[in-house]
């Protein structure tokens, strides 16, 4: 078992708790108010521009141009999320400039770029591959058995692809290449993915 493997399998309890979330099970089945969806939307675009930069951190970091290159590549996908995101900006009215990052929000993000500046690559790594690899499993779980029709298709079609998938396995390639087994790896992958039930869960409380 690599390590990517033993740390998601280690967090199977949040993971499956994030499936079973209102926000995720709302997006599956379409019910989820849309006024939640848009704050959601807002909240994501900020934290992605974070991600973005943490993966740039790392970048300048490695120690090989093969892994240089790898994360810059994953920069990039970053990059055509936020242009689904501009999309979702356009069609439901959202004003990323006037987006506020929630406490939810600013916690997983600063929590990201603390570690990309402090740390290896190793580490980065660690901390940013829950939310690709939640994401792809919440994804493929929701769109299993089709693609529904509803508000929240594209978003589900977005984590169902093939191409999210092969992201997620580069970014948890670089964990298993530059990351080790240590308490400071376990406890920083369970962090991030408590950030990322946080998160959902932010979007629920807000009302309209």
């Amino acid at each position: 078992m690599t390590l990517s493997q033993e740390l998601w399998k280690a967090n199977q309890d949040l993971a499956q708790e994030c499936l079973q979330h209102p926000f995720v099970q709302g997006i599956g089945k379409g019910s989820l108010p849309r006024y939640q969806f848009a704050h959601y939307v807002g909240q994501d675009a900020f934290f992605l521009e974070s991600f973005a930069r943490a993966y740039s951190i790392a970048a300048a970091k490695t120690p090989d141009w093969q892994a240089f290159e790898v994360f810059h590549a994953l920069a990039s996908g970053v990059l055509e999320e936020l242009r689904l995101h501009q999309g979702y900006a356009k069609t439901w009215g959202i004003d990323f400039l006037a987006v506020k990052p929630t406490p939810a929000t600013r916690r997983y993000t600063d929590f990201l770029l603390a570690t990309a500046w402090s740390h290896d690559v190793g580490l980065t790594a660690v901390a940013m591959a829950p939310c690709m690899r939640l994401y792809a499993f919440l994804g493929q779980q929701l769109g299993k058995n089709g693609i529904p029709n509803h508000d929240y298709a594209d978003w589900i079609r977005t984590y169902t692809g093939e191409e999210f998938e092969q992201l997620s396995g580069q970014l948890e390639h670089l964990l298993d290449r530059y990351g080790a087994s240590t308490p400071l790896t376990h406890s920083t992958y369970r962090y991030a993915m408590l950030c990322e039930r946080d998160f959902f869960q932010s979007a629920v409380e807000i009302t309209a």
